[in-house]
């Protein structure tokens, strides 16, 4: 139970972290802001393309280095990987 609140507290933390950096890249990179409803027929296909793209991408991979942190965190601390988590020989 302690993993499944671990793990997904630091997966939450990372998607807002992640977006936070995202939205600023975005604006960064455009200059404009993301569009605030990819699906909404007044928004450009390149714009929905792109953000649902580049943000699937990021969000994905924040999530991933945010579980694999936090199950290292976990078997340093009990000395096993979290249930579920499978060591790969």
């Amino acid at each position: 139970m302690w993993w499944r609140i671990f793990g997904g507290v630091s997966a939450v933390f990372a998607g807002v972290a992640a977006r936070k950096v995202l939205v600023k890249g975005w604006q960064l990179a455009t200059g404009d802001d993301p569009p605030a409803n990819p699906e909404a027929p007044d928004t450009t296909w390149q714009e929905a393309l792109g953000w649902a793209l580049v943000s699937g991408a990021v969000m994905g991979v924040a999530r991933m280095l945010a579980t694999r942190k936090a199950a290292s965190y976990y078997r340093r601390s009990t000395g096993h990987l979290p249930p579920g988590m499978e060591e790969v020989t």
